[in-house]
């Protein structure tokens, strides 16, 4: 638990100072609020979604080691149908990105938790930060979530491990303010969410902030009909968060009642 726990660390860490920097070097967009508030802000929530998390494992253990030793204890639908390691592995790691895409999907379209998770959309700017910006409640209800699946699916250990690599990893680049040469966009995107692809979900206009749900994997957008491959406005042109067009959202006391707010 303690090496998997700093591998992800490190995972994390690395990846973020390695966007952080090309994002500084090559642009997409010009900022428009500076970017110390916000990145104060942004981070404060990584603070405060581990130590709910960490609460959450505390008061709820049994549910924890339960669902990492799901495998061992022979439950969930792949140990039933006696699938090879391999074959469960990605086969979970599927499952679960679909899950994460239909998640996404949910927290837009039902009113009680669009009101969490606006406050990731209420971010005016959108940086590898952004990655990060969400409320202690959403990222508990996303844990709980995950706990159950693995239960019903009962997926190898390491596949789980590699699934929370990669959705960090590929959150923190497709939310990165990165210039990406078109070519090597159309490229990417044909397998992963790219920034291009996913800073479309961040457009102030309901019905473009309504598509390209994916973290991950490209896919799910695709087949569901959920893909727009780029703002009607332009990219430079376009504008992001909601209605709230001034300095409040990059506040952090701000942010987190955001979700009792009208």
């Amino acid at each position: 638990m303690v090496d998997e726990l700093y591998l992800r660390l490190g995972f994390f860490i690395g990846l973020f100072a390695l966007f952080a920097t090309l994002e500084s070097l090559a642009p997409r967009r010009p900022r428009d609020l500076p970017r110390q508030g916000r990145w104060v802000t942004n981070l404060s929530m990584t603070v405060l979604n581990s130590l709910t998390l960490r609460a959450l494992a505390i008061g709820l253990p049994l549910l924890a080691v339960g669902a990492a030793d799901a495998k061992a204890q022979g439950w969930g639908l792949f140990n039933a149908l006696a699938l090879p390691g391999w074959a469960a592995g990605v086969l979970a790691i599927l499952t679960l990105d679909f899950a994460i895409w239909a998640q996404h999907l949910i927290t837009h379209k039902v009113p009680l938790f669009w009101r969490f998770h606006r406050m990731h959309h209420a971010d005016r700017d959108f940086d590898v930060t952004t990655a990060v910006r969400f409320h202690p409640v959403e990222i508990a209800a996303s844990m709980l979530l995950k706990i159950g699946l693995i239960y019903l699916i009962g997926p190898p250990v390491w596949a789980v491990l590699a699934f929370e690599i990669l959705l960090n990893g590929t959150a923190l680049f497709n939310h990165a303010n990165l210039r990406l040469p078109d070519r090597l966009d159309r490229i990417i995107r044909l397998i992963l969410v790219t920034p291009d692809m996913h800073r479309v979900h961040h457009s102030i206009h309901r019905h473009e902030h309504d598509s390209n749900y994916g973290f991950a994997l490209s896919i799910w957008d695709r087949l569901f009909g959920t893909y727009r491959p780029e703002p009607e406005g332009g990219h430079r042109a376009m504008i992001l968060g909601l209605e709230w067009q001034d300095e409040r959202p990059a506040k952090l006391g701000w942010s987190l009642l955001l979700p009792f707010r009208k």
